[in-house]
């Protein structure tokens, strides 16, 4: 008599299967759902308060004359405007170049010691005189309406922070891993938006997020993820976090896998340091977001333990059916997620190849990133990617695209 497969296997496998399909599916489908039936009244409407618009930067020469000029350019009244740019500790010409602008109001602020962000932040944030405080990057630019955008979100009192849509596109050559970053973040404003809906976003984007400057509160210098930290703790104190898909930041994809992995482990490692310090968001009867935190935080960093846990133990059911043809749409998957990574510097990209090797890319960024975090091998500094564009996001981010 032909017995079944093993039971603890079988129970392994349903269980990370469950899991696995919650994570990439289920949670974004019950986010949508849920933004269907519990959408929070819409209560933007157009205000102008003033906004300080706060830039760090580090040996960004030749980028700085362009972001400013972007941001100069925004409509929105330049005496409700101001423009920090805070150095940190650039060694090239940033500097000088950014007090070229000085003349239109511009503030640059040149500290010696290069110590990350967070400590930008820090320093500027309570210094500066706008009721809105917008963080950036000098990197993006911005559409020409962003300001007005995000602005509009806080004429509702219970909003604390706004988060505005980073706009990827392909670099020109870019690897397959730039070319599935674009898609994965689709999928990531897809759940954002539909949180922004119900409640509150986790988090915002680095590269585009405005709180009120009374709810700033300083950071730990090490931080690796402030767009997370500053955000949650905004959440902590009643207030929401918004996603605004109207105010528009443009950049371009990593041009190679190594730079995408790079800022994949980078912000991982981040989340496993914001989870393990803020203790707080696994309680419900502390954070009002939990349900949302675990979902989308906290499950997708165990998908390297759920993807090794659904494979052996299908190798160890495989004798029965249906667990032949499971291994086997496994053993394709990953196949597929192998020829991604060959076709990664090829003209021509399927996106069979380009999803799984990006999926797989980040359960191995996972990994890294648990180990520098473990190790506190993670720095708070970045180093900057080269100057890469495509032409349409140059061409929409000139500060003068509608």
């Amino acid at each position: 008599m032909r017995s079944g497969p093993p039971a603890p296997a079988v129970a392994v496998f349903w269980t990370a299967f469950a899991l696995l399909f919650y994570v990439y599916i289920g949670y974004p489908v019950v986010a949508a759902l849920t933004a269907r039936l519990r959408t929070r009244p819409d209560r933007r409407r157009a205000i102008e308060p003033t906004v300080s618009i706060v830039v760090g930067a580090y040996n960004e020469a030749e980028r700085i004359d362009g972001r400013i000029e972007n941001l100069l350019a925004l409509d929105y009244p330049a005496d409700r405007l101001e423009i920090v740019v805070g150095s940190d500790g650039s060694t090239d010409s940033t500097v000088e170049r950014a007090r070229r602008y000085e003349r239109f109001g511009v503030t640059v602020h040149a500290f010696e010691t290069r110590r990350g962000k967070p400590a930008v932040l820090n320093a500027l944030a309570p210094t500066v005189n706008g009721e809105i405080v917008l963080f950036a990057d000098a990197r993006q630019r911005f559409e020409r309406g962003t300001l007005r955008a995000i602005v509009a979100n806080f004429a509702d009192p219970e909003v604390g922070a706004v988060s505005g849509e980073l706009v990827l596109k392909p670099a020109e050559g870019a690897a397959t891993a730039g070319h599935g970053a674009a898609f994965y973040w689709r999928y990531e404003k897809f759940i954002r938006s539909a949180e922004s809906r119900v409640d509150s976003t986790v988090g915002a984007t680095g590269a585009i997020y405005a709180v009120r400057r009374a709810l700033f509160e300083p950071i730990p210098e090490d931080t690796l993820l402030d767009d997370m930290l500053v955000p949650l703790r905004i959440v902590r104190r009643g207030y929401r976090v918004l996603f605004e898909p109207a105010a528009r930041a443009y950049d371009c994809t990593s041009a190679t896998a190594g730079q995408e992995f790079a800022r994949k482990a980078r912000t991982i490692a981040g989340n496993f340091q914001l989870l393990a310090r803020e203790r707080w968001l696994f309680n419900p009867f502390q954070n009002r977001l939990w349900f949302e935190t675990i979902s989308h935080k906290a499950l997708r960093l165990t998908l390297p333990l759920l993807h090794a846990a659904l494979f052996v133990a299908n190798v160890a059911a495989a004798g029965a059916w249906p667990y032949q043809w499971l291994l086997a749409g496994q053993v394709a998957f990953y196949a597929a997620a192998i020829a991604g990574s060959v076709q990664r510097h090829g003209g021509r990209r399927f996106v069979g190849f380009t999803v799984p090797y990006m999926f797989c890319l980040l359960s191995w960024a996972t990994l890294v990133g648990f180990y520098r975090f473990l190790s506190n091998g993670q720095p708070v500094t970045w180093e900057r990617a080269p100057v890469i564009a495509t032409g349409e996001a140059s061409q929409r981010a000139s500060g003068i695209a509608a």
